[in-house]
């Protein structure tokens, strides 16, 4: 299965067992229709929780605003909440990612500016 969207918070690593980590992060996935009998497009968002056990150092690429593209399986974890009830989420466990677009930088962080080359209009000064 294929689904791509843009990562709703930074992804975070969780150590599971001694030798074991997995990434988990969220996407927002955007969709619209148009309501039969009517003219207006509505929008809707769904949000997906995604784990990826393949690599936790794929996790500093992982940041909010990134566009990915992403390959995996549905799962479900049910459970029984304190309320006596049984309870499920849906996970999208996925097995490849590709980056379709990188997040933006903060734009509180000034990038550096980009070295200046001198340039000489006297011609005894080429270094050759």
């Amino acid at each position: 299965m294929e689904i791509t969207g843009r990562i709703v918070k930074d992804a975070s690593t969780f150590k599971v067992k001694e030798n074991r980590e997995v990434v988990n992060f969220s996407i927002a996935v955007n969709d619209s229709y148009r309501p039969k009998g009517s003219t207006e497009t509505k929008k809707i968002v769904t949000y997906i929780d995604c784990s990826y056990w393949m690599s936790a150092g794929l996790a500093q690429w992982l940041k909010k605003g990134t566009l990915v593209q992403l390959f995996g399986r549905i799962g479900m974890n049910v459970y029984i909440g304190n309320d006596a009830q049984a309870h499920g989420a849906l996970t999208f466990h996925t097995s490849n990612i590709k980056i379709l677009v990188f997040a933006q930088a903060d734009s509180s962080t000034p990038a550096p500016a980009p070295k200046k080359q001198q340039v000489s209009d006297d011609p005894d000064d080429l270094p050759f």
